[in-house]
């Protein structure tokens, strides 16, 4: 803050605004990013008994900042076992079956085990026909973390 204070009285950036920087002051921005939020209770008991029992899906997107490869979306994966997560950069939502059988054929000849159960919203992406059948194909319960909201 000094140094920019500085900068400011010496005019010695061009196009720099002339701020009045105040010490022990802080701006609404900085305030924001340092709130935090309650964080959710921890659970007492585990509810899945080994890697891939359970796995809990979203896809989150448009974002205004694209990713190195230019990717809209990102698809998070997180096994409820081992609470490890996989991220996939997406570009549109219509990829999100694609990646995810992918990741299914990749990650069960990984560990040798078998997907027992997704957990996932109501999003178009996951409900879907071709989620369906995959899912069917694979002996693997779809679930929905929320019922479905009117709209």
């Amino acid at each position: 803050m000094n140094i920019i204070s500085k900068l400011v009285k010496g005019n010695l950036v061009k196009g720099l605004p002339k701020l009045d920087f105040q010490k022990d002051k802080i701006c609404q921005a900085c305030q924001q990013g340092k709130q935090t939020k309650n964080s959710f209770k921890p659970k007492d008991a585990i509810s899945t008994s080994r890697p891939l029992e359970l796995l809990h899906m979203d896809l989150f997107g448009p974002t205004q900042t694209l990713s190195l490869g230019g990717k809209k979306y990102t698809l998070v994966i997180v096994d409820d076992f081992t609470r490890f997560t996989w991220t996939f950069f997406i570009a549109s939502k219509d990829k999100t079956n694609n990646v995810f059988f992918r990741y299914c054929k990749k990650v069960q000849n990984e560990k040798g085990l078998s997907i027992v159960t997704i957990r996932s919203d109501h999003g178009g992406e996951f409900e879907n026909f071709e989620m369906n059948d995959f899912c069917e194909k694979l002996g693997i319960e779809h679930t929905f973390s929320a019922p479905r909201t009117p709209q």
